[in-house]
């Protein structure tokens, strides 16, 4: 096992005990959400385990992000994340922020489904039809630049608690909204690996 095989391995196990379940949490104050199931909510809860504060940390099995704060405690919020083979554990930062913005399909996904992306080939004004919906967080690596990998806003409330993205963590657009007046520029987000 090299280096990032015991980090990742061990990322997943650390993410597994944290969000292990309901006890994890504390039944905090929760905003209301419409057609979304109460772990899928945005909610003030109670981390079992210490995390640094001010950080973006997303549980892939569990379909949740937070955003975590002092003394234990985080911001919640229901997101879908990238079906097999496209979601891409690692550490991340925030290294750019938009409103509304513009969306270019990747070349992989033009050559994986044509049908689907290759007429958007050079790109969609922002807007409620967007795929990134009404605002991203763009996920940037140190010595890779951006990643083309986004946490974003979706119109599709149904897509919520399931893996169906190329990639990106998605939330409501509702959602997105609050995180994106949470979270500021250069925040570290770490993706944790699949368990199942």
């Amino acid at each position: 096992m090299d280096r990032r095989d015991f980090i990742t391995t061990g990322l997943a196990a650390f993410g597994a005990a944290l969000v292990g379940g309901p006890a994890a949490f504390a039944q905090d104050a929760a905003p209301a959400s419409s057609g979304l199931p109460p772990h899928l909510q945005p909610k003030f809860v109670q981390l079992r385990y210490a995390l640094p504060a001010n950080e973006v940390h997303v549980f892939p099995d569990h379909f949740q992000l937070f955003w975590t704060l002092p003394n234990r405690q985080a911001w919640r919020y229901g997101i879908r994340v990238g079906r097999a083979g496209l979601y891409e554990p690692g550490q991340y930062f925030v290294g750019a922020k938009k409103e509304w913005p513009s969306w270019t399909p990747t070349p992989d996904m033009i050559a994986r489904e044509p049908e689907k992306y290759k007429q958007y080939e050079d790109g969609m004004p922002g807007g409620p039809g967007n795929p990134l919906g009404a605002r991203a967080l763009y996920l940037f690596q140190e010595g890779r630049g951006d990643t083309f990998l986004r946490i974003h806003g979706t119109a599709d409330v149904n897509t919520i608690g399931r893996a169906v993205s190329n990639g990106c963590a998605g939330l409501t657009n509702e959602h997105v909204k609050l995180l994106y007046e949470q979270v500021p520029m250069n925040t570290r987000v770490v993706l944790y690996p699949k368990m199942v």
